[in-house]
C-alpha cells in the first residue's frame, strides 16, 4: 500500500503528454469550495449495482437515505477483465491504479502502490476501516496493506498494525491470533500486539458500546466473517451502523480530521448466492451506517461522504419471467437467509415446507418442495424459489461488469459527477483533502514508448495497460486510431464505432499522424 513513484511519459512531444489514461477525468476545486475537506468516510456496498438501488427503493417503499445525493457513474473493469472481482477493484478505489483480479493493493507486476488512506496518514490523519466480512477481506484490505493474493489474509492482519490504522472493526478474529490459540498467525498474537501498542480491544457490542475517549480500536466480533443482517440478532455483534457510530466517535477527536472506509460486504455475498432477501436486508442495514455519516457531516460541515459500490454482483434484475412486474412485498416477509433456512432442514428434510413457511410466509407447493427435496444445494434451492416468487431475476453466480452508481455529500461532492472510473475515486478525494496520489498515470507504470515497424511509428503502453483505458480516453477526446494485433497492422477505423475484440496482453496503438484529430 506504501510509496508507488509516479510514471513518467518517455517525450514530452508525445501525443499523450499530460493525459491520465485511466483516469478519464481531471480534477478541479469544486465551485462552491471554500476550504480543503478535513474528514472523509468513503463507504462502499460491494456488488451493489443500479439493479440493487431500484429493488431496495421497492422493498422499503421509498428513496434511500443516498438516493438524494446520486452524481453519476462508474466504471469498474480491472487491469486484466472486464469483469472485476473486489480485490482488484478495491486496489483502483482504493490507489487509483488498475490491477489484476485477486491482487490487493500492488500493480500488476506486484510493487506496493500507495493507497489513500496512506495519503491520510501522512496528512496527519487518523484512519479506520470497517466491514462485515472479515476485516482482512479483499475490499479493506485494499486501503491498508499490499498483497499480491487477496487470499493472503493472514499477512494482511500485521499490516493493518504496521500502517498505524487507528480503528479496526469487523470480523476475522482468527487471522489475528496465533496457531497455538487456534488462528491463522503462526507465532504472533495480534491482539496483544495491538493492545500493546495502544489499542482498546472489543469483542462484542456492549464492549464496543462502553468505548468512551478510546482513539485506536481494534474491534473483532467474529472468528471468522460477522453474521448476515437477518441473522444477526442471534448473535452479540454490533450492526454496521453502530460500528460506523463508533468508529466516527473514535476518529473525529484527531484535531486534523480522519479517513474512514465503510464497506457494507454481504451484499456481495447475498448477490453472489442469489438471496434476494439477504441483499436488501443488508442493503438497509448498509443505509443506517450511512445515515450515521450522513448526519455527522451534516453537523460537521466539513466532512466529505463518497458512496459507490465496487461492482454488481448477480446480475441482479427488477422484474422476471416474462412478467411486468416485481413483488418486493415477498421479500418484506422474509426472516432469515436461504442458508439459515437450509441448516434448519432435517436429515430426510421432511421438513421443508415447514421451515420454509416459518421463514418466509410461502405456502410451497408440491413441485417446489421436490425441488429443494432433490437438490444438492437446498439453500440455491429456495433462494430460487424466493427469488421466482418475488420476480427478481439473475444472469450470473459471480460478478458483472455494468457501472455502479456514485453517490456523494460535503464539500467538493460534485466531483463526483458524470462518468467516472474506479481509479478517479481515489485521486478525487486525495484532491479534495488538498493532496494527491503517488500515481499520477492512472496506476500504470512505465508510460508510452515509441517503437518503429516498417516505418510506421507506433506508441506501445508499458507495464500492462488494459486496452479499456486506451479505449476510453481515445473515446472521451474524440481520436481516431489505427490498432494492430500481435504486431499484424488492422485496417483503419473509427475508435467511435469500435466494436471488436482483442488481446488484452499483447497490444500495440498505431500512431499514424494523419489517423488523429482532437476535438
Amino acid at each position: 500500500m506504501l510509496k508507488k513513484s509516479a510514471a513518467v511519459l518517455a517525450s514530452s512531444t508525445m501525443l499523450f503528454a499530460g493525459a491520465a489514461f485511466g483516469g478519464g477525468q481531471e480534477v478541479h476545486a469544486g465551485e462552491h469550495e471554500t476550504s480543503e475537506v478535513k474528514n472523509v468516510i468513503y463507504m462502499i456496498p460491494d456488488g451493489y449495482s443500479t439493479s440493487y438501488a431500484t429493488n431496495y427503493r421497492w422493498f422499503k417503499g421509498e428513496d434511500s437515505a443516498f438516493d438524494p445525493y446520486l452524481k453519476g457513474m462508474m466504471k469498474t473493469y480491472s487491469e486484466d477483465s472486464e469483469v472485476t472481482d473486489s480485490a482488484a477493484a478495491g486496489t483502483a478505489m482504493a490507489t487509483g491504479t488498475k490491477t489484476n483480479n485477486g491482487m490487493v493493493g500492488v500493480t500488476p507486476d506486484g510493487e506496493e502502490a500507495e493507497s489513500i488512506l496512506d495519503v491520510s496518514e501522512k496528512a496527519g490523519k487518523s484512519s479506520g476501516l470497517v466491514a462485515t466480512s472479515t476485516i482482512t477481506h479483499a475490499t479493506p484490505a485494499t486501503f491498508g496493506s499490499s498483497v499480491k493474493d487477496r487470499d493472503d489474509q493472514a499477512k494482511i492482519a500485521p499490516q493493518y498494525l504496521e500502517n498505524d490504522v487507528d480503528v479496526i472493526m469487523g470480523g476475522g478474529k482468527e487471522y489475528f491470533l496465533p496457531e497455538s490459540e487456534g488462528g491463522k498467525q503462526k507465532e504472533n498474537n495480534l491482539v496483544e500486539q495491538a493492545q500493546e501498542d495502544g489499542y482498546s480491544y472489543v469483542e462484542n457490542k456492549e464492549e464496543m458500546m462502553d468505548l468512551k475517549e478510546d482513539e485506536k480500536v481494534l474491534g473483532l466480533f467474529a472468528e471468522g466473517p460477522m453474521s448476515s443482517e437477518l441473522d444477526r440478532d442471534e448473535t452479540d455483534q454490533p450492526s454496521l451502523s453502530d460500528m460506523t457510530s463508533s468508529a466516527i466517535d473514535a476518529l473525529s477527536q484527531d484535531e486534523d480530521g480522519f479517513f474512514l472506509m465503510v464497506e457494507g460486504s454481504q451484499i456481495d455475498w447475498a448477490g453472489h448466492a442469489h438471496d434476494a432477501a439477504w441483499a436488501m436486508n443488508d442493503t438497509q442495514a448498509f443505509e443506517k451506517a450511512v445515515t450515521e455519516a450522513l448526519e455527522f457531516a451534516k453537523q460537521d460541515k466539513n466532512t466529505l461522504v463518497v458512496i459507490a459500490g465496487d461492482h454488481d454482483t448477480g446480475g441482479m434484475s427488477v422484474g422476471a419471467n416474462g412478467e411486468y412486474d416485481v413483488k418486493q412485498d415477498v421479500v418484506q416477509e422474509i426472516t432469515a437467509t436461504g442458508d439459515h433456512m437450509a441448516e434448519q432442514l432435517n436429515d430426510d428434510k421432511s421438513n421443508i415446507k415447514d421451515v420454509v413457511n416459518k421463514y418466509t410466509g410461502l405456502e410451497l407447493s408440491k413441485e417446489e418442495v421436490e425441488t429443494i427435496r432433490s437438490s444438492e444445494t437446498p439453500n440455491a434451492a429456495i433462494n430460487q424459489i424466493v427469488s421466482d416468487r418475488a420476480l427478481v431475476g439473475w444472469t450470473s453466480s459471480n460478478h458483472t461488469g455494468v457501472d455502479v452508481p456514485v453517490y456523494a455529500f460535503g464539500p467538493s461532492s460534485d466531483q463526483f459527477s458524470g462518468l467516472v472510473n474506479n481509479t478517479d475515486m481515489p485521486k478525487k478525494i486525495a484532491a479534495a483533502m488538498g493532496h494527491k496520489l503517488d500515481d499520477e498515470d492512472g496506476g500504470h507504470e512505465g508510460g508510452m514508448a515509441w517503437k518503429e515497424h516498417d516505418g510506421i511509428e507506433y506508441a506501445v503502453p508499458m507495464g500492462g495497460w488494459h486496452r479499456g483505458s486506451v479505449v476510453d480516453y481515445l473515446k472521451s477526446n474524440g481520436y481516431k486510431a489505427n490498432f494492430s494485433f500481435r504486431g499484424e497492422i488492422a485496417d483503419s477505423f473509427d475508435i467511435n464505432n469500435y466494436q471488436g475484440t482483442y488481446d488484452q496482453n499483447v497490444f500495440m496503438l498505431q500512431t499514424l499522424k494523419d489517423e488523429w484529430h482532437s476535438k
